[in-house]
C-alpha cells in the first residue's frame, strides 16, 4: 500500500551508543553501497511510463548541464499477502520483478543516454521513500519525477505530490 510506513516492533532490542566510543553508532538500517562517481547527481524515478520517460529526458538534460551523473531508480512492486493463521497483520512480499531487467536493457540500448554517465538502481517498497532514500545516499542535487495522471493519483495522492511534501532536497515534477 503506497503511502503507509511500517515501523519495527517496539520490543525489538536496539543497540545503544557507548558515550566513550570513538565513533557513533552507524545507521540502524543497512546502507546500500553507492558509486562515489555519482555523488551529487540527479535522481530520476523511472518505470517506463510516458510521464517517466519525459522526466528521464528532463533529468538527462539537467545532469548534462550540471556535469553530474544520472541515477535512474526503478522501484519494484511490493504486494500485501495476508497471513491467515493467527490473524496476523498483512505481510509485504517482494514480488520478483523482471521489469527492472527489461528497463535496464532498453536504457542500455538508448542513444540519448550516451551523453551522461548513468546507473540503474532497483529498490522495493514505497516509491516516495525509496526515491528520497536513494537521493540521500547519493547526496543528490535533485529528484526528478513525472506527474501522475488518472483517478488513482487523485484518490491516493500522487507520488510527485507526496515526494514534494516530504523530500529533503529539490523535487522537479515534469507534466
Amino acid at each position: 500500500m503506497a503511502g503507509h510506513e511500517f515501523f519495527e516492533p517496539a520490543d525489538r532490542k536496539r543497540p545503544v551508543a557507548d558515550p566513550t566510543a570513538a565513533e557513533p553508532l552507524a545507521a540502524e538500517e543497512p546502507r546500500h553501497s553507492c558509486d562515489p562517481a555519482f555523488k551529487h547527481g540527479v535522481v530520476v524515478g523511472f518505470d517506463g511510463s510516458t510521464s517517466s520517460e519525459r522526466a528521464l529526458a528532463y533529468a538527462i538534460g539537467m545532469a548534462h548541464r550540471s556535469g553530474s551523473g544520472l541515477i535512474i531508480v526503478h522501484v519494484a512492486n511490493r504486494l500485501p499477502t495476508t497471513v491467515w493463521a493467527g490473524c496476523e497483520p498483512p505481510v509485504f512480499v517482494d514480488v520478483p520483478d523482471h521489469r527492472t531487467e527489461v528497463l535496464g536493457l532498453e536504457l542500455a540500448c538508448a542513444d540519448y543516454l550516451a551523453e551522461v554517465p548513468w546507473i540503474l538502481v532497483e529498490r522495493g517498497g514505497d516509491i516516495c521513500h525509496e526515491l528520497e532514500e536513494v537521493g540521500r545516499e547519493y547526496e543528490a542535487d535533485a529528484i526528478v519525477v513525472g506527474s501522475t495522471h488518472g483517478i488513482v493519483g487523485r484518490i491516493f495522492g500522487s507520488v510527485a505530490g507526496r515526494l514534494a511534501k516530504r523530500a529533503q532536497r529539490p523535487v522537479v515534477v515534469i507534466p
